[in-house]
């Protein structure tokens, strides 16, 4: 089985978050133009954006606010 490694060019690697081992995100834009990108942080982004206003949506604006959440979801509504 193989390991689906890639020797990335150092002047690659030195781009802000990627280090040896990372998963590595290769896309290409309409233009043709190519990003190379750590997959572990693009992720990170994607579900940023995903729960974008979520926050706000359930009103929630303090850690106090989180905590309430949490201890509703464990332990139910009102304890």
């Amino acid at each position: 089985m193989t390991k689906r490694q890639i020797t990335v060019p150092v002047e690659i690697r030195r781009q802000p978050g990627l280090k040896s081992g990372d998963n590595i995100l290769f896309l290409q834009k309409q233009n043709g133009e190519s990003v190379v990108s750590n997959a572990s942080a693009a992720a990170i982004q994607k579900a940023q954006a995903a729960f974008a206003g979520a926050a706000d949506a359930l009103g929630v604006s303090s850690e106090d606010d989180i905590q309430v959440l949490v201890d509703e979801a464990r332990y139910g509504k009102g304890r």
